[in-house]
């Protein structure tokens, strides 16, 4: 099938996050009818990751299975292709398949596909493929670019702070101690706190992503949390210690998730850029030399409106095709 029709059905297929067993599925039978070696790896329990190979593979092409959700059907029109994973990364995974079929029909092998769960979550697809390298020498990440190579990526920090404190009637606030008044002062020395800037990366963000507290109007709360991601432009760990002292005596810091940025190198004759989000290049650091770049806009993926241009996935499939055969030196 084409790469439109391929898009499509994957996007159809549900994938979010912990439930990729069916897509997984169904590219490894694609890829078995397409002449491959091919493995599958549980990264946890039912969750597989997908490696397919043709000969002793130099380089690599990889992006995720797995979704935000909610799920959402495929639809297009003459320009693109919608719905939830159009361009993160179920129309990427399609211009990677597409691209393995061009470079066969053209002679080259010597390449591997890998597809892997979790990038949505906790990297777990990532972590479990790295124990087990397959002796490539390069790896081309798929994640939404615009097609342009990304020369830089910032990286996450995920924290929760909880606040504990003592339940009383709201009438008598005296005899209580108030667990969200405790939160919200903590939270805003971090709101106020100055972040660490990077001349390629930009600035360090941070996002208060979730708050919980309490369990009603008239009840003074006896615990309440947040969940914080910051995107990192240096390493996480000095950036954690100031937010634990920052915090002190209000709330206690649990770390959730880090992905540390990555400086990457650009390629002569290809357009570059530098992008906000992370990916799993830092899990899959016994891939090879690693490239970021895919097809689509990371300013519409996770939204309602996700989409991938017709064009540029069509473009994306010649431009791995070119990306393996210089990196192969064919």
């Amino acid at each position: 099938m084409n790469p439109f029709e391929l898009t499509r059905k994957l996007i159809d297929i549900e994938s979010i996050s912990g439930n990729e067993r069916v897509v997984s599925d169904f590219l490894r039978d694609c890829l078995i009818e397409m002449g491959a070696a091919v493995e599958t790896e549980e990264a946890e329990p039912n969750r597989p990751n997908v490696f397919a190979a043709w000969g002793k593979p130099d380089v690599v092409l990889s992006t995720h299975m797995d979704t935000v959700p909610p799920f959402i059907a495929s639809s297009e029109d003459e320009n693109f292709i919608y719905g939830r994973g159009a361009c993160d990364a179920k129309g990427i995974i399609a211009a990677q398949i597409g691209a393995a079929e061009q470079l066969l029909s053209r002679g080259v092998e010597g390449f591997g596909l890998l597809f892997v769960v979790g990038e949505e979550r906790n990297n777990a697809g990532a972590l479990a493929a790295n124990r087990n390298p397959r002796g490539s020498r390069y790896l081309i990440n798929g994640e939404p670019t615009e097609n342009k190579l990304a020369l830089g990526t910032k990286g996450v920090l995920r924290v929760v702070l909880e606040a504990t404190g003592r339940a009383a009637h709201s009438a008598y606030p005296e005899l209580g101690e108030s667990a969200t008044e405790k939160l919200l002062a903590a939270l805003n020395r971090l709101r106020a706190m100055d972040l660490p800037t990077d001349a390629l990366l930009g600035k360090t963000t941070c996002n208060i992503g979730l708050i919980h507290g309490g369990i009603a109007p008239n009840v003074i709360p006896s615990a309440a949390s947040a969940e914080l991601m910051y995107r990192l432009v240096e390493s996480g760990r000095s950036l954690f210690d100031k937010v634990q002292e920052l915090t002190k005596g209000l709330v206690t810091v649990k770390k959730v998730l880090e992905i540390p940025p990555v400086h990457l190198t650009a390629m002569e004759g290809l357009e570059t850029s530098v992008v906000a989000y992370a990916t799993d290049i830092p899990e899959l650091s016994h891939w090879g030399q690693p490239f970021l770049l895919g097809p689509g806009s990371i300013h519409v993926a996770h939204t309602m409106e996700e989409r991938i241009s017709k064009v540029e996935l069509m473009q994306a499939v010649e431009i791995y095709v070119n990306m393996v055969k210089r990196l192969k030196g064919s």
